[in-house]
């Protein structure tokens, strides 16, 4: 998979794997609107492979600085809840597509990147890697990158981000629900494609189709989320692959799944 049509990103296919990388390190990868466009549009391509996995990453010294605020400062009301609901776009997208999708990251993710970082089904940072939630300590408030943030590290450890601005370290970000694994800076492609490896074995359809039922019941009430979960799970459980699974297990054989 190649796309040199992208401007502001980098993307390839290696196998099972596709790979995303902001490429603005000039710009510390800031989301302008023209960037989150494209992100969409690759996570879009690469939803239409047979990955199994997305990697995202940055180039250059951080992960993602946030939004560009060469991008904003001259946009009316209109303009600017057009680049946030883009920004939410991008974000929605990551959770629709059928892969599993990790953030690689190193350096800073900051604001609507530490927004991407949160997004992500799965995180492994680097020992070098920080992140913040800095618009508490400035003029305008972080509200949007808050929203994923909150999902993953509970209530007082969001309003701590969010309203004191300051940065977090890999430690703590792990510590907190934020990533699932801090590694030192060598070691950081190796553990992505560790995690990435065990988070896509088995059946691409049957994981497809529950990193969806898990976002659409995550958070709801229990009583709605067991609704869900239990007719998903009634559904699926005709597919061929769930089939093949339970078959398998009952002729002591290793199961053999579709693509």
């Amino acid at each position: 998979m190649s796309s040199p049509e992208y401007q502001h990103l980098l993307t390839e296919q290696d196998g099972p794997t596709v790979r995303i990388t902001m490429n603005r390190p000039k710009s510390r990868n800031s989301l302008s609107a023209a960037h989150l466009a494209e992100l969409r549009q690759a996570f879009e391509a690469a939803a239409e492979t047979k990955a199994t996995g997305i990697v995202l990453a940055g180039a250059g010294p951080v992960f993602s600085s946030g939004h560009d605020f060469g991008d904003m400062a001259d946009r009316d009301l209109p303009g600017m809840r057009e680049l946030l609901r883009l920004c939410e776009s991008v974000m929605r997208t990551i959770h629709a597509v059928p892969q599993v999708v990790i953030a690689r990251v190193h350096g800073l993710a900051v604001a609507a990147g530490c927004q991407l970082v949160a997004t992500c089904d799965l995180a492994v940072a680097a020992e070098s890697a920080g992140f913040a939630l800095p618009g508490g300590k400035g003029g305008w408030f972080c509200h949007t990158p808050a929203v994923p943030v909150a999902r993953s590290v509970g209530r007082k450890r969001l309003m701590e981000m969010a309203l004191t601005g300051d940065p977090i370290d890999a430690a703590t970000a792990e510590r907190w629900g934020l990533v699932n694994q801090v590694v030192p800076d060598a070691e950081l492609d190796e553990a992505v494609a560790a995690l990435l490896k065990r988070a896509t074995r088995g059946s691409r359809q049957t994981k497809a189709v529950g990193k969806q039922s898990i976002y659409a019941q995550l958070d709801r009430p229990e009583a709605d989320a067991y609704a869900i979960a239990t007719e998903v799970m009634a559904a699926t459980s005709q597919t061929p692959d769930a089939r093949e699974r339970m078959q398998s297990f009952l002729e002591k054989r290793s199961p053999t799944f579709g693509d």
